[in-house]
């Protein structure tokens, strides 16, 4: 009969509380259902008090704190924003949002080295793929599809889906620029990218367009005549097989286009918003209710549930003072990353695909949030807030994992 050391033994060395990490990788895993997710959120929050209660779990502030530092000031100013809210009652339903945010500071102590990152990315990659294909089969064989019927693969609204889609580009491209183990990567790459396209959603075409074309440019500028060929006929065969792609292209920069045009009359309202109340905004979940008051008088929609701009929803709802937070959150977690990266020696380090992924998904997260409030939608921001932590998890020295282990 196999024994609790036989049990460990299928664990590497890195997982030095495989309870605690499988937990936390449940609620990455199940993103897809959303309660799901939250029960693993949930026993994991519970394992990691019972852990930290027995001195096997502490955070080290001297590694942790340049991205914990603004994720605290964040969540600090969370709790300001609700109280000068416009309906405090009404904004405090928001601070639902502290639990979601535990996903970066457990991420920090429960992912331990990488091993650990780089199984968790495999499986973040399986998991973005394989909700690919299942998009896929939702548009082939099902009467979604269309413009106004776009596919949400299992998530309630499909931007939620791309959002998903987007960052599992980013992990498996990543791993694919930086890695000669390759091999199934290129399925999954494909996979993802043709579904991403299905879901019709402009914002993150713009997103991958626009990062992957920086990073040729900054990475390998020799190739970039035969990147832009490569792009230009893999969009032409796009727009071949589905043509409802052709017209969505064509509109990206079209401001007669109606969700255009809406999107500047939400822009025009945010920044009034942000004008009335720059510190501290209107509240929490404040700017689907007072939308109307600050509406342009020729808006296409009189009501909105948020102003499809991440930057803007967080000034307009919390101030400038979160979005000055939100911003340093994310430069930190880059900065960490990209310094991490360059000490290792760059593409030629180890763990480059690792880095790589964590750098082009926030770099891509953050400008498909210039078209989508993308941060608000709770199943995307776990996965990036665990990619916040990734610094950390590999930052941990062998001494400390041989600390915590003893």
């Amino acid at each position: 009969m196999p024994t609790f050391r036989d049990f460990r033994r299928l664990f590497p060395a890195d997982s030095s509380d495989p309870a605690g990490y499988w937990l936390y990788a449940g609620h990455l895993l199940a993103v897809w259902a959303l309660a799901a997710s939250n029960a693993f959120l949930g026993l994991t929050i519970l394992w990691s008090g019972r852990q930290a209660w027995r001195g096997k779990l502490r955070w080290r502030w001297r590694e942790h704190g340049a991205v914990l530092a603004p994720a605290g000031v964040y969540l600090a100013l969370l709790f300001v924003s609700v109280a000068f809210s416009y309906d405090p009652a009404a904004s405090a339903e928001e601070l639902r949002e502290v639990f979601s945010l535990l996903t970066l500071g457990l991420g920090a102590v429960l992912v331990r080295g990488e091993r650990d990152v780089r199984r968790l990315f495999s499986l973040l990659i399986v998991m973005a793929a394989a909700l690919a294909a299942a998009g896929a089969v939702q548009y082939y064989f099902t009467d979604y599809g269309t413009l106004h019927k776009r596919i949400p693969g299992p998530f309630s609204h499909y931007q939620t889906f791309a959002g998903v889609l987007l960052v599992g580009f980013f992990l498996v491209l990543g791993r694919i620029v930086s890695s000669r183990r390759a091999s199934w990567h290129w399925l999954a790459l494909a996979t993802i990218v043709w579904t991403l396209f299905l879901t019709l959603t402009r914002g993150s075409w713009v997103a991958a367009a626009v990062t992957v074309t920086a990073y040729v440019l900054v990475r390998a500028r020799r190739y970039f005549t035969a990147y832009l060929a490569a792009a230009v006929l893999a969009t032409a065969l796009v727009v071949v097989l589905v043509p409802a792609t052709g017209e969505r292209i064509r509109s990206i920069a079209d401001v007669r286009d109606s969700s255009n045009y809406d999107r500047l009359c939400m822009l025009r309202a945010g920044l009034d918003m942000v004008a009335e109340r720059p510190l501290f905004g209107l509240g929490p979940g404040m700017v689907e209710e007072r939308y109307p008051i600050y509406r342009h008088p020729t808006a296409p929609r009189f009501t909105v549930p948020h102003l499809h701009n991440a930057f803007l929803q967080l000034a307009a709802e919390r101030g400038l003072t979160s979005l000055a937070a939100y911003l340093w959150l994310m430069a930190a977690g880059g900065w960490t990353a990209w310094r991490a990266y360059r000490r290792e020696g760059g593409a030629r380090g180890g763990r480059a695909d690792l880095y790589a992924g964590v750098l082009l998904a926030l770099v891509g997260f953050n400008l498909a949030g210039l078209f989508e409030d993308n941060w608000s939608d709770t199943e995307v921001r776990r996965l990036v807030l665990f990619l916040l932590a990734v610094p950390l998890c590999l930052g941990q020295s062998e001494g400390t994992r041989s600390e915590e282990r003893a």
